[in-house]
């Protein structure tokens, strides 16, 4: 908390309905056009992951916008198997990949990945920052 530079005295909480309220402007809006525009024009590599044990946040949901996502690759996307993703030799999760986009479903997560998967958030984290996706299955990573 010193390192973001918060007061001492405030207290961390999982959900605070005050951060809730004022990202309520920007609910629900569709940024599928410029997903769509980043992974034609950009290079940006994009991830989009969803936990598998979520009833709000649904992975299916979200694989459905990223299946419909119209972009120069979406044919190939959609046409990729899920294959496992590997972290210390474990199957975390189920990766679907084309050149710059991906969609990683967790096990057994909700949408808190990193609450209910700390380490394999990390792992994540680390490939996605590193363009790596092979560092997860690294037994560097502590998951």
């Amino acid at each position: 908390m010193e390192v973001l530079g918060v007061p001492a005295e405030t207290k961390w909480e999982e959900c605070n309905n005050l951060v809730h309220e004022y990202l309520t402007g920007d609910w629900m809006l569709n940024l599928m056009p410029q997903i769509a525009d980043m992974l034609d024009n950009s290079g940006i590599e994009i991830l989009v992951y969803s936990g598998d044990q979520d009833f709000s946040v649904n992975w299916k949901g979200g694989e459905a916008w990223t299946l419909a996502t119209k972009w120069s690759n979406k044919e190939q996307f959609n046409n990729t198997d899920y294959s496992d993703w590997m972290v210390n030799g474990h199957a975390a999760g189920a990766m679907r990949q084309f050149e710059n986009f991906h969609f990683l479903r967790f096990h057994d997560a909700g949408h808190m990945v990193p609450m209910d998967q700390p380490g394999y958030a990390l792992a994540m984290l680390s490939a996605f920052i590193a363009n790596d996706w092979n560092l997860a299955s690294d037994e560097t990573i502590v998951a």
